[in-house]
């Protein structure tokens, strides 16, 4: 079998390095899709009246249960593979990694905001035109390209 070297001491098999890579590109894609959903979602719950939360519905229950047992644990792997494969590379010290990690950072709290946004089930997002959470998926759609660009290319 085909061994890759990496920059330091440890070797993989190129089968062990392809599966580690399969499994955080598809954590990150159900993360994403995950988070698409939910920024659809933030965006379309109903205004509430008088200022309280908004009456639940049936599709917002499944879309949280959807984020506390899929998109959530999703992410939590998709860092775990990624970080074992920039350990497996020895790539901390590249530019590219620091870049991808900084935007991986802030859609893990983009996640977060439309997390907490959608349990609290609140009419305020659409009552404020200037909330940044209206522009949660132009901005994951726009995050992911980079994010795999970088991984892919590896330009800096």
């Amino acid at each position: 079998m085909v061994e890759l070297k990496f920059h330091h001491t440890k070797r993989t098999t190129a089968m062990e390095y392809l599966w580690l890579k399969a499994f955080h590109v598809t954590t990150f894609a159900v993360w994403i899709g995950g988070m698409l959903i939910l920024s659809l979602a933030v965006s379309s719950l109903p205004a509430a009246s008088g200022g309280g939360a908004a009456a639940p519905s049936p599709l917002i229950d499944a879309i949280s249960r959807w984020n506390r047992w899929v998109t959530s644990p999703a992410m939590l792997l998709a860092w775990v593979f990624g970080i074992a494969l920039a350990a497996q590379g020895d790539w901390f010290s590249a530019p590219w990694l620091w870049i991808k990690l900084v935007i991986i950072t802030l859609l893990s709290a983009l996640h977060g905001a439309l997390s907490g946004r959608l349990r609290r089930r609140t009419g305020i997002l659409n009552a404020s035109p200037n909330s940044f959470l209206r522009f949660a998926g132009p901005v994951t759609v726009a995050s992911f390209l980079i994010v795999a660009i970088l991984a892919v290319a590896k330009p800096v």
